[in-house]
């Protein structure tokens, strides 16, 4: 069942970001890959044209059995399967527009360690698919497969396209002005073993960056191991070793990224959508009088922003949900402190390389150092911990509910908690913050304590 009590819509499959599990176990065994191609192509068969449907993946050693199982139920279903390679998260929504598909497939668990993977999925227009769109999809996983197989003479084909890694690249170089040059700017890019291995730090190079990569050497179990995003520690080592002017790191499907300065400090998703919000405000190409994160976006930023005259727009947990109210808002610049940002003049979801990309811009034009430009604000003091359960559900036991109505008098109106579910992992998230960080600490120490003894 889907890890997130936020939707209405009770899921089997689909989570927070696609369908996501451990591999060759549960929902991601050939069989249900198999299963789910046939699906999705009697979803996306809507007419008498050729139907296409393209796949990208990241480097994971599972990539290699979920995108023919993939491949085989598209084909099953009558759709046309073009096969990109590894590409990040952000191509492969690019390519599915440039490329005139009616679909594209990201087979990744993005941040996760290698044994999980996943399958995200892209509308004809580029945007993830709809509550809706993925119930329909389960549904007719249910349903007897017969119906939806294509005669022997209308099975799709299926083509390996080679030259999909050089239209990201130029796409990405596209978002960083030609009025600016990277000549002598000394980069750190951290690839996770992902991904982004190829691409990223060519992009990098080409617009005249000294680039240092690390993270490039994916073995099929390495992605995001020590490394990338989520452990940030060794880009940070090789920005100070390498005296770097700046430090990029992104996760397995490079949909998002981390940053760190000159002296090795971070820069997480608040920061930069905090200085991309101002340059933007600044140029005049902002849109919508602000920004969008979600409900884990700190309080400092708010507050900055509220600072330029600008508002943010707080939404669930998830890029989906983001990218829904920037195009309800009519908003360009949306993401989360995790470093997934969204700049819809570009893109339509999270794209590392390019959030870095508008950074770069904002350095090199203004001649500052990284850590000059990059801290706009000082973060209330936040505290996160998870913790993991097998079973049941521990939000609902009545002493976690006591434990998390103390914490809220506690933190009174100069702080806040939210507590949910993980759209993609057994975890509750149990996050606190306010101005008195001792008090934050106690409160999300009493109630991750709670939610533990439930969980037992």
């Amino acid at each position: 069942m889907r890890g997130d009590d936020q939707m209405s819509g009770k899921r089997e499959i689909f989570g927070t970001d696609g369908v996501r599990g451990l591999a060759n176990a549960g929902a991601m065994t050939p069989e249900s890959m198999l299963r789910l191609g046939m699906a999705v192509g009697r979803v996306f068969k809507n007419g008498a044209h050729r139907h296409r449907v393209v796949i990208g993946k990241d480097t994971r050693l599972s990539g290699y059995m979920i995108e023919p199982a993939l491949t085989a139920g598209f084909a099953s279903s009558g759709m046309d399967v073009f096969l990109l390679g590894p590409l990040p998260t952000p191509a492969m929504a690019m390519l599915t527009r440039s490329l005139r598909a009616d679909l594209g497939v990201m087979i990744s668990a993005s941040h996760n360690p290698y044994h999980d993977n996943g399958v995200k999925f892209f509308g004809p227009d580029g945007f993830k698919l709809s509550d809706e769109t993925e119930l329909e999809i389960e549904r007719l996983m249910k349903t007897s497969p017969d119906t939806g197989r294509a005669m022997s003479a209308d099975l799709g084909r299926v083509k390996r396209v080679d030259d999909a890694g050089a239209r990201y690249i130029e796409f990405a170089k596209a978002a960083f002005s030609r009025r600016i040059s990277l000549d002598g700017v000394r980069i750190v890019i951290d690839c996770a073993n992902g991904a982004g291995y190829k691409v990223a730090p060519t992009v990098l190079w080409e617009l005249g960056a000294e680039v240092k990569a690390i993270g490039i050497e994916p073995n099929g179990f390495n992605i995001n191991q020590n490394i990338g995003s989520t452990n940030p520690k060794k880009m940070q080592d090789a920005v100070r070793e390498y005296r770097a002017d700046i430090g990029i790191a992104l996760d397995g499907d490079a949909d998002r990224v981390i940053i760190c300065d000159e002296k090795g400090r971070l820069i997480d998703g608040d920061q930069v959508l905090a200085l991309i919000a101002k340059a933007w405000k600044k140029d005049g190409v902002l849109k919508g009088g602000g920004i969008v994160s979600t409900v884990m976006a700190n309080m400092g930023l708010g507050k900055f922003l509220e600072g330029e005259g600008l508002s943010l727009e707080r939404t669930k947990v998830g890029d989906r949900y983001v990218v829904e109210e920037m195009r309800a808002k009519g908003m360009n610049v949306g993401g989360e402190p995790s470093g997934h940002v969204v700049l819809s003049d570009y893109g339509t979801t999270g794209d590392g390389l390019v959030t870095a990309l508008q950074v770069l811009s904002v350095v090199a034009s203004e001649g500052n150092k990284v850590s000059d430009v990059c801290h706009n604000f000082e973060p209330f003091p936040q505290l996160l911990k998870n913790v993991r359960f097998s079973h049941g559900d521990p939000l609902g036991n009545a002493d976690v509910k006591a434990a998390i109505k103390a914490g809220e008098t506690k933190l009174g109106k100069t702080g806040r908690l939210v507590i949910r579910k993980s759209g993609t992992e057994p975890l509750i998230r149990v996050m606190g913050e306010g101005e008195n960080e001792a008090v934050v600490s106690a409160v999300v120490s009493d109630i991750v304590s709670a939610v533990e003894k439930a969980a037992q």
